[in-house]
């Protein structure tokens, strides 16, 4: 299984930004893609996915998918026994993620344009872990209700990433260190 460093390498940021930006795919910072919506600077997407700690074989959701490129990493990380689906809200960033996708060789990837009704993606679970890239001021019980049990979420908590795991009714919360800004969770 490659580490979250090596999929992050293997997953050019650039090919996920909007033509105009893809010379500054290096930079450590979030980078706008359009409709209010940014993706994420790399040093978090790596502190997020080394919380998140996907596994081959897990089935994982990625909410807030926005670029896709955070969902192409989950794929590599996953690998092809493994699948992730995206949710978004912005129905052009969901047909520009999906375009690159396909163009990268992800078919155990998938995104979706969100349910504004429904967070997540009830449906489809439960889930291995979920990734949520938006900012919540409490834990969003659907999204705990879509976890299988032992399974992992990851999101930005009151300016805080936080993982908590599923033990049957109860959270294992753990903490990154720092504090981040983030969109808000719509929904959440």
């Amino acid at each position: 299984m490659p580490t979250v460093k090596a999929a992050m390498t293997a997953v050019p940021r650039a090919d996920y930004l909007p033509d105009d930006l893809t010379d500054q795919a290096d930079r450590d910072e979030a980078l706008p893609i359009g409709h209010g919506s940014t993706c994420s600077q790399p040093s978090t997407v790596q502190v997020m996915l080394e919380l998140l700690a996907p596994q081959p074989g897990d089935r994982v959701l990625d909410v807030g998918s926005g670029s896709g490129w955070t969902t192409a990493i989950i794929a590599e990380l996953v690998g092809p026994q493994g699948w992730v689906r995206g949710t978004e809200v912005v129905p052009e960033l969901v047909d520009r993620s999906r375009q690159q996708l396909l163009r990268a060789g992800y078919p155990h990837a998938s995104v979706h344009v969100a349910d504004p009704e429904v967070l997540g993606a009830p449906a489809h679970g439960p889930y291995d872990r979920i990734l949520v890239s938006a900012q919540t001021e409490h834990v969003p019980q659907p999204l705990v209700d879509q976890l299988a049990e032992g399974g992992r979420l990851v999101l930005p908590l009151q300016g805080r990433l936080v993982a908590l795991t599923k033990r049957g009714a109860e959270l294992e919360e753990e903490q990154a260190a720092g504090y981040y800004r983030f969109v808000p969770l719509q929904g959440g």
